[in-house]
Protein backbone atom coordinates (compact mmCIF):
# COMPACT_ATOMS: atom_id res chain seq x y z
CA UNK A 1 0.00 0.00 0.00
CA UNK A 2 2.70 2.54 0.84
CA UNK A 3 4.05 1.74 -2.45
CA UNK A 4 1.33 2.19 -4.15
CA UNK A 5 0.77 5.35 -2.16
CA UNK A 6 4.29 6.88 -3.44
CA UNK A 7 3.65 6.00 -6.84
CA UNK A 8 0.72 7.69 -7.03
CA UNK A 9 2.24 11.31 -5.60
CA UNK A 10 4.91 10.89 -7.72
CA UNK A 11 2.53 10.54 -10.80
CA UNK A 12 0.73 12.77 -9.60
CA UNK A 13 3.44 15.13 -9.51
CA UNK A 14 4.41 14.30 -13.34
CA UNK A 15 1.26 15.29 -14.80
CA UNK A 16 2.05 18.59 -13.24
CA UNK A 17 4.93 18.64 -14.99
CA UNK A 18 3.18 18.24 -18.65
CA UNK A 19 3.15 14.14 -18.05
CA UNK A 20 -0.58 12.37 -18.09
CA UNK A 21 -0.93 9.00 -17.20
CA UNK A 22 -3.60 7.81 -19.46
CA UNK A 23 -5.21 4.24 -19.75
CA UNK A 24 -5.02 2.00 -22.28
CA UNK A 25 -5.23 -1.57 -23.55
CA UNK A 26 -5.51 -2.67 -20.10
CA UNK A 27 -2.42 -0.20 -19.21
CA UNK A 28 -1.52 2.70 -17.55
CA UNK A 29 0.43 4.94 -19.60
CA UNK A 30 2.55 7.90 -19.91
CA UNK A 31 1.78 10.29 -22.44
CA UNK A 32 2.20 13.83 -23.72
CA UNK A 33 0.20 16.67 -25.63
CA UNK A 34 0.86 16.56 -28.79
CA UNK A 35 2.60 19.79 -29.91
CA UNK A 36 1.74 18.60 -34.13
CA UNK A 37 -1.67 17.37 -33.63
CA UNK A 38 -2.31 14.64 -35.61
CA UNK A 39 1.48 13.75 -36.43
CA UNK A 40 2.56 10.21 -34.97
CA UNK A 41 6.32 10.33 -34.86
CA UNK A 42 6.86 6.49 -34.67
CA UNK A 43 3.78 4.78 -35.07
CA UNK A 44 2.38 5.56 -31.18
CA UNK A 45 -1.04 5.77 -30.93
CA UNK A 46 -2.81 8.81 -30.39
CA UNK A 47 -5.73 9.70 -27.54
CA UNK A 48 -7.95 12.58 -27.60
CA UNK A 49 -9.36 13.18 -23.94
CA UNK A 50 -10.38 16.44 -22.74
CA UNK A 51 -10.48 18.60 -25.79
CA UNK A 52 -6.13 17.56 -26.34
CA UNK A 53 -4.54 15.16 -28.09
CA UNK A 54 -1.87 12.75 -26.41
CA UNK A 55 0.86 10.37 -27.47
CA UNK A 56 1.09 7.58 -25.78
CA UNK A 57 4.90 7.26 -24.54
CA UNK A 58 6.46 3.59 -25.40
CA UNK A 59 9.08 2.46 -22.21
CA UNK A 60 10.11 -0.10 -24.66
CA UNK A 61 11.35 2.42 -27.23
CA UNK A 62 11.93 5.52 -25.01
CA UNK A 63 14.59 5.28 -22.16
CA UNK A 64 12.82 8.13 -20.65
CA UNK A 65 9.77 6.67 -20.72
CA UNK A 66 11.26 3.22 -18.93
CA UNK A 67 12.12 5.94 -16.44
CA UNK A 68 8.76 7.35 -15.40
CA UNK A 69 7.58 3.48 -15.25
CA UNK A 70 10.36 2.90 -12.97
CA UNK A 71 9.88 5.21 -10.74
CA UNK A 72 11.80 8.81 -12.10
CA UNK A 73 10.40 11.15 -8.88
CA UNK A 74 11.27 14.63 -10.45
CA UNK A 75 11.28 14.91 -14.17
CA UNK A 76 13.38 18.37 -14.50
CA UNK A 77 12.04 18.73 -18.37
CA UNK A 78 9.05 21.09 -17.90
CA UNK A 79 7.35 24.05 -19.86
CA UNK A 80 9.92 26.65 -21.42
CA UNK A 81 13.28 24.24 -20.57
CA UNK A 82 16.31 24.51 -22.24
CA UNK A 83 17.38 20.61 -22.75
CA UNK A 84 20.75 19.55 -24.32
CA UNK A 85 20.38 16.04 -26.25
CA UNK A 86 22.98 14.11 -26.44
CA UNK A 87 22.32 11.09 -28.73
CA UNK A 88 19.13 12.22 -30.61
CA UNK A 89 19.13 9.20 -32.80
CA UNK A 90 16.36 9.04 -35.01
CA UNK A 91 14.03 11.76 -32.42
CA UNK A 92 11.74 9.18 -30.54
CA UNK A 93 12.40 10.50 -27.04
CA UNK A 94 13.58 14.19 -28.50
CA UNK A 95 9.94 14.50 -29.87
CA UNK A 96 8.46 13.76 -26.42
CA UNK A 97 11.06 16.22 -24.56
CA UNK A 98 9.59 18.56 -27.67
CA UNK A 99 5.98 18.38 -26.53
CA UNK A 100 6.81 18.69 -23.11
CA UNK A 101 9.00 21.81 -23.21
CA UNK A 102 6.48 23.17 -25.54
CA UNK A 103 7.23 26.29 -27.63
CA UNK A 104 8.73 28.52 -25.32
CA UNK A 105 11.24 25.37 -24.70
CA UNK A 106 14.20 23.99 -26.54
CA UNK A 107 15.75 20.87 -27.46
CA UNK A 108 19.12 20.75 -29.16
CA UNK A 109 19.55 17.74 -30.41
CA UNK A 110 22.66 16.39 -31.14
CA UNK A 111 23.22 13.17 -33.16
CA UNK A 112 26.41 12.98 -35.54
CA UNK A 113 25.21 9.39 -37.54
CA UNK A 114 24.07 11.70 -40.72
CA UNK A 115 21.85 8.54 -41.75
CA UNK A 116 19.86 9.00 -38.58
CA UNK A 117 20.11 12.59 -38.24
CA UNK A 118 18.27 12.66 -41.79
CA UNK A 119 15.47 10.67 -40.05
CA UNK A 120 15.73 13.10 -37.07
CA UNK A 121 15.34 16.05 -39.25
CA UNK A 122 12.89 14.99 -41.82
CA UNK A 123 10.15 13.26 -39.13
CA UNK A 124 10.98 15.38 -36.05
CA UNK A 125 12.98 18.93 -36.33
CA UNK A 126 10.62 20.11 -39.59
CA UNK A 127 7.70 19.76 -37.79
CA UNK A 128 8.62 21.22 -33.96
CA UNK A 129 9.90 24.77 -34.34
CA UNK A 130 11.64 23.81 -30.73
CA UNK A 131 14.11 21.24 -32.04
CA UNK A 132 17.49 22.16 -33.29
CA UNK A 133 19.37 19.40 -34.59
CA UNK A 134 23.47 19.25 -34.39
CA UNK A 135 25.28 17.01 -36.52
CA UNK A 136 28.03 16.99 -34.91
CA UNK A 137 29.84 14.55 -32.46
CA UNK A 138 29.25 14.55 -28.38
CA UNK A 139 32.93 14.19 -27.93
CA UNK A 140 33.50 17.99 -29.56
CA UNK A 141 30.81 20.16 -27.52
CA UNK A 142 32.60 23.15 -28.79
CA UNK A 143 31.60 22.40 -32.14
CA UNK A 144 28.15 22.98 -31.69
CA UNK A 145 27.55 26.48 -33.41
CA UNK A 146 23.76 26.72 -33.09
CA UNK A 147 23.90 25.70 -28.99
CA UNK A 148 23.66 28.88 -27.69
CA UNK A 149 23.93 30.04 -23.95
CA UNK A 150 23.47 27.40 -20.85
CA UNK A 151 20.84 24.52 -20.89
CA UNK A 152 18.82 23.68 -17.84
CA UNK A 153 19.27 19.96 -18.47
CA UNK A 154 21.66 17.80 -19.97
CA UNK A 155 20.10 14.48 -21.38
CA UNK A 156 22.64 11.62 -22.49
CA UNK A 157 22.67 8.55 -23.96
CA UNK A 158 25.10 7.23 -25.97
CA UNK A 159 27.15 4.20 -26.77
CA UNK A 160 30.47 4.57 -25.94
CA UNK A 161 33.10 3.22 -23.13
CA UNK A 162 33.77 6.87 -21.83
CA UNK A 163 30.22 8.15 -22.13
CA UNK A 164 30.25 9.45 -18.58
CA UNK A 165 33.41 11.60 -19.47
CA UNK A 166 31.83 12.94 -22.70
CA UNK A 167 28.54 13.64 -20.81
CA UNK A 168 30.32 15.68 -17.97
CA UNK A 169 32.43 18.00 -20.87
CA UNK A 170 29.28 18.56 -22.25
CA UNK A 171 27.90 19.61 -19.18
CA UNK A 172 31.17 21.13 -18.12
CA UNK A 173 30.24 23.54 -21.78
CA UNK A 174 26.52 23.75 -21.18
CA UNK A 175 24.61 23.21 -18.04
CA UNK A 176 23.58 25.81 -16.13
CA UNK A 177 24.94 25.70 -12.70
CA UNK A 178 22.19 24.00 -10.09
CA UNK A 179 20.92 22.35 -13.82
CA UNK A 180 20.17 18.47 -14.28
CA UNK A 181 21.79 16.05 -16.00
CA UNK A 182 20.08 12.36 -16.89
CA UNK A 183 22.82 10.52 -17.58
CA UNK A 184 21.72 6.94 -19.52
CA UNK A 185 24.05 4.11 -18.31
CA UNK A 186 24.70 1.48 -21.05
CA UNK A 187 26.51 -0.42 -19.16
CA UNK A 188 27.87 -3.29 -21.66
CA UNK A 189 29.47 -0.03 -23.69
CA UNK A 190 31.57 0.53 -20.61
CA UNK A 191 32.28 -3.18 -19.55
CA UNK A 192 30.80 -5.98 -20.95
CA UNK A 193 32.83 -8.47 -18.21
CA UNK A 194 31.93 -6.29 -14.68
CA UNK A 195 28.05 -6.49 -13.43
CA UNK A 196 25.97 -3.88 -14.56
CA UNK A 197 24.95 -2.54 -11.26
CA UNK A 198 28.35 -2.23 -10.39
CA UNK A 199 28.63 -0.23 -13.63
CA UNK A 200 26.17 1.88 -12.62
CA UNK A 201 27.40 2.41 -9.35
CA UNK A 202 31.18 3.10 -10.53
CA UNK A 203 29.91 6.02 -12.94
CA UNK A 204 27.80 7.44 -10.25
CA UNK A 205 31.13 7.76 -8.31
CA UNK A 206 32.85 9.52 -11.38
CA UNK A 207 29.92 11.94 -11.70
CA UNK A 208 30.61 12.18 -7.69
CA UNK A 209 33.87 13.28 -8.16
CA UNK A 210 33.35 15.71 -10.99
CA UNK A 211 30.98 17.74 -9.11
CA UNK A 212 27.51 15.96 -9.26
CA UNK A 213 25.81 15.57 -6.57
CA UNK A 214 23.17 12.52 -7.33
CA UNK A 215 19.83 12.75 -6.47
CA UNK A 216 18.76 9.22 -7.96
CA UNK A 217 19.75 6.29 -9.75
CA UNK A 218 17.32 3.60 -11.93
CA UNK A 219 17.78 0.66 -13.42
CA UNK A 220 15.74 0.32 -16.40
CA UNK A 221 14.83 -3.25 -16.72
CA UNK A 222 12.52 -5.02 -18.29
CA UNK A 223 12.01 -2.12 -20.70
CA UNK A 224 16.21 -1.91 -21.42
CA UNK A 225 18.84 -4.85 -20.11
CA UNK A 226 21.81 -3.98 -18.64
CA UNK A 227 20.72 -0.02 -18.34
CA UNK A 228 19.97 2.24 -16.16
CA UNK A 229 19.27 6.09 -15.37
CA UNK A 230 21.87 8.38 -12.93
CA UNK A 231 19.47 11.55 -12.07
CA UNK A 232 21.64 14.29 -11.15
CA UNK A 233 22.49 17.99 -10.10
CA UNK A 234 25.39 19.99 -11.53
CA UNK A 235 27.27 21.62 -8.80
CA UNK A 236 30.35 22.91 -10.52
Amino acid sequence: MAAARRRERTESALESDGIKWIFAGGEKHAATVNLVPGDSVYGEKLVKQGGEEYRLWDPFRSKLAGALKKGLRNLPIKNGTKVLYLGASTGTTVSHVSDIVGNSGIVFAVEPATRVARELIENVASKRKNVVPVLEDARRPNSYFSVFGKVDVVYCDIAQPDQTEIAIANCNAYLKPGGVMLLVVKTRSIDVLMDPKAVVVQEAKKLEKAGFAIDQVLNLEPFDKDHGMIYCFFRS
